[in-house]
């Protein structure tokens, strides 16, 4: 298929080298060219301009830092509304507002195109193995024409339903996540300080009710002291906004959500706006006096 690629930095840049891998044929855009580089070296084309990236396109791929940015991209002056060939397909995979997503929508069926939302799983890690989990909304036959595609970056790729049901599974997913990182941080460091080895604290609540995935990934991150800005706590703070956002919108409680909402935003606030999620744990450290990131480096 002739593609667009719009946003090839630290996520779209890997998704996008897979699909070029794929035999694709793949024009890229970037606010910062160098991004483009290494996708051109692989075979891409490189595009000055939103609309080259869209000029004869079959669909473009979106991977943005920002709702604001998607809305920009797709209805601004010299966007994919006044770019697009008819009959293209829009596939976002920026982690963006189901409210946002349905109403592009609804406007690119106005115009004669299709949206699919299809937010993606796994960190720049599983962007650049090709292991990301994508979960899309959108009509079922567009989907499964295009799945293919996402599949080229992606283990695992699920309809979700309508239009906006994959951001809403990823935003339910990621305030779950976030949640759950900020628990594992106290608790590594609570038992730590309390004087259990924290290698033997691993193990035995890996093996315990307080088993997760969350758990075992961030503990490990902390105790390697491996905590380089894979997800900052900008985007995070982004993420958990718009789960908080849209419960408040159906009238849902989510005091949880609310609380790590607010505990990200301060350390948004506070320093760690542009480091990892889980080197917050720094800030608790300084609190106790007591450091645990680095004290088992071989888990």
């Amino acid at each position: 298929m002739r593609l667009g690629f719009i946003g090839v930095g630290n996520m779209g840049g890997p998704m996008a080298g897979h699909v070029v891998a794929a035999g694709h044929d793949v024009g890229a855009y970037d606010l910062r060219s160098e991004s483009i580089a290494p996708l051109v070296a692989a075979g891409a084309r490189a595009c000055a301009t939103v609309g080259d990236a869209a000029a004869g396109a079959e669909a473009v791929l979106l991977s943005l830092p920002m709702p604001a940015d998607v809305e920009a991209i797709v209805i601004g002056a010299g966007g994919l509304f006044e770019t697009m060939q008819p009959g293209a397909v829009i596939l976002d995979l920026t982690t963006s507002s189901p409210t946002l997503s349905r109403r592009l929508a609804d406007e690119a069926t106005e115009r004669g195109f299709s949206f699919l939302d299809a937010p993606v799983s796994g960190g720049v890690g599983g962007a650049r193995k090709g292991t990301l989990a994508v979960m899309v909304g959108g009509p079922a036959e567009v989907f499964h024409t295009f799945e293919p595609i996402l599949g080229a970056f992606a283990a695992k790729v699920v309809h979700c339903g309508d239009v906006g049901a994959g951001n809403v599974v990823k935003v339910v997913n990621n305030m779950l996540a976030f949640s759950n990182m900020m628990a594992a941080t106290e608790a590594l460091l609570l038992g730590a300080k309390a004087g259990v080895d924290p290698k033997v604290l691993r193990e035995v609540v890996q093996a315990s009710s307080g088993a997760s995935f969350v758990w075992d990934s961030s503990t490990r991150a902390i105790l390697r002291d491996r905590l380089a800005p894979s997800f900052t706590n900008t985007l995070a703070s982004k993420d958990i906004g718009l789960a908080v956002d849209l419960a408040h919108e159906l009238s849902v409680p989510v005091p949880m959500g609310e609380h790590t909402q607010s505990l990200l935003n301060h350390y948004r606030e506070n320093g760690f706006a542009a480091e990892d999620v889980l080197a917050t744990v720094k800030a608790l450290e300084e609190q106790a006096d007591f450091v645990v990131r680095g004290s088992a480096p071989d888990v």
